[in-house]
């Protein structure tokens, strides 16, 4: 192997990059104010009211030790649609806001580095109750679903897009997170793309304790096709572009 290379990924992991940036030059030390909470989208853009987590009374109640010790990575997924209902828990614990502080910043149900929060939430919808196959982003302000565009066989163009592995169009559902790190590094500067990669964990564990509490399985996929992931959801690849994806669908 290359030492080289080895010591520089090594190092990508450690946090000295902290004592090498000089913070006083990010954007937030010179007053400019920080992006939007979310991507903007166009007025007459489609959109889906989701059930409000606070009427789901039937929806995700387990105990949490259970849910713990049930979690596993789940590749296979029965025929069976997830509900609406279900599909709304699922965002909500994966992205959900709790409370929102200003036009940048908002308590989440998951941590972020300085209540940064860099990632958008796609979904490549195969099997949902109520939602026509396509390509959806979930806008956690107003807790709905935008209708990206329609594709005819997503299933395909996902497992594509995911190097072959079946099961990421095997799924009811597949969630693919974007990150857009200026949110990150307008706080953080160089520094900001060690902890977009921590943050990108706690989503997705919460995508697992989330689907064992509705009776689903999940399984976190990091080996994709960048640019063809990229150009399935539409995004440029450089101001915006995936990081971590993860099918998840009623177990068989």
């Amino acid at each position: 192997m290359d030492s080289i290379n080895l010591e520089s990924r090594r190092d990508f992991l450690k946090d000295t990059i902290r004592q090498l940036v000089d913070f006083s030059e990010t954007d937030q030390y010179r007053s400019i104010p920080p992006p939007p909470l979310q991507k903007p989208y166009a007025p007459d853009s489609k959109r889906i009211d989701l059930p409000p987590v606070e009427t789901l009374k039937h929806i995700g109640h387990i105990d949490l030790r259970a849910s713990i010790a049930e979690r596993a990575s789940c590749r296979s997924y029965s025929v069976e649609p997830l509900a609406l209902e279900e599909l709304s828990f699922m965002l909500w614990a994966t992205q959900g806001i709790k409370h929102r502080i200003d036009a940048g910043h908002a308590l989440r149900t998951v941590p972020s580095a300085g209540c940064r929060h860099a990632f958008e939430t796609y979904l490549s919808v195969h099997r949902i109750d109520g939602l026509e196959k396509g390509i959806y982003r979930y806008l956690p302000i107003e807790h709905q679903l935008l209708f990206e565009f329609e594709a005819e066989h997503p299933e395909r163009s996902i497992t594509r897009a995911a190097l072959g592995q079946q099961f990421a169009g095997e799924a009811a559902v597949t969630f693919i997170w974007t990150v857009i790190p200026y949110r990150m590094e307008w706080r953080y500067g160089l520094a900001a793309h060690k902890v977009i990669a921590l943050d990108a964990g706690h989503v997705c564990q919460n995508l697992y304790l989330a689907s064992e509490a509705i009776g689903a399985g999940t399984c976190a996929i990091a080996a994709y096709d960048q640019k063809a992931m990229d150009n399935l959801l539409r995004i440029d690849g450089k101001e915006e572009f995936a990081i971590y994806l993860a099918p998840a669908g009623k177990k068989p």
